[in-house]
């Protein structure tokens, strides 16, 4: 745990689908996706990486002027590229803004994150793709998004860092009988007074069954002696009425 940090150095799927990065096994196919996946970073993009931030969570409706015009307070912008649908043209959330000094950089990192704009409040980070030895790309598995409801969330960037793992003493289970003598012996002791409750229960209860039954019996009796006397008064009335 010497090298540990909340902060991932390398990109590794299998460490990014765990909390605190020490999962050995990959617990939805997203992760083994990722792991399968060969990425090669998108030879068209252009610019200085490690000048470069990446804007998400933007509102659709937000255009390059407006992320110039709220970016530009940190430092000389060189160029912003706002990502949008091939198809459509709408935007897709998200942009990359590359400065001219790595001053100004630094500071928007610093300041801009979960800034309001157009009522969004932005995630920024520095660009990962080009800069993080091993990233694969949301759509691939890889990232550090994902929603808690799919059960996809990813750890080690900045939004969701590690945490830092626990390491439990090991702990004896006292219901086993692995604890203190004391207790082991309350245990054997009281095991008696149990088996003894549980036998008298069940005879209290076998009892009330018994006289349940002979109610039930009785009542049955009752109800055709009743219907034997209704038969016999009919036939009666019918001998008069001849």
């Amino acid at each position: 745990m010497a090298d540990w940090a909340p902060i991932a150095k390398e990109y590794d799927p299998l460490k990014a689908g765990s909390i605190d990065g020490t999962d050995e096994e990959p617990h939805d196919r997203a992760i083994w996706r990722a792991m399968l996946a060969r990425y090669v970073p998108n030879k068209g993009v252009t610019g200085d990486p490690q000048l470069t931030l990446f804007v998400a969570r933007l509102n659709l409706q937000t255009t390059e002027e407006k992320l110039k015009e709220v970016f530009s307070r940190y430092g000389d912008i060189r160029k912003i590229r706002l990502v949008r649908d091939l198809v459509t043209g709408f935007s897709k959330g998200y942009a990359f803004i590359e400065y001219k000094e790595e001053r100004a950089l630094l500071k928007a990192h610093r300041d801009a994150n979960r800034l309001v704009i157009d009522q969004h409040e932005v995630f920024v980070d520095f660009e990962l793709e080009r800069t993080l030895k091993g990233w694969i790309p949301r759509r691939l598995g890889g990232g550090f998004g994902g929603k808690k409801e799919s059960g996809q969330l990813r750890f080690g960037g900045r939004a969701r860092p590690f945490r830092k793992p626990i390491n439990l003493p090991n702990v004896k289970n006292d219901f086993y009988g692995e604890g203190s003598s004391e207790k082991r012996n309350w245990n054997r002791a009281g095991t008696g007074d149990w088996r003894t409750r549980d036998r008298d229960h069940e005879r209290s209860r076998d009892k009330r069954w018994g006289e349940r039954d002979r109610s039930w019996a009785w009542g049955d009796g009752e109800r055709e002696r009743d219907s034997r006397e209704e038969r016999s008064r009919g036939r009666d009335r019918k001998d008069r009425d001849r």
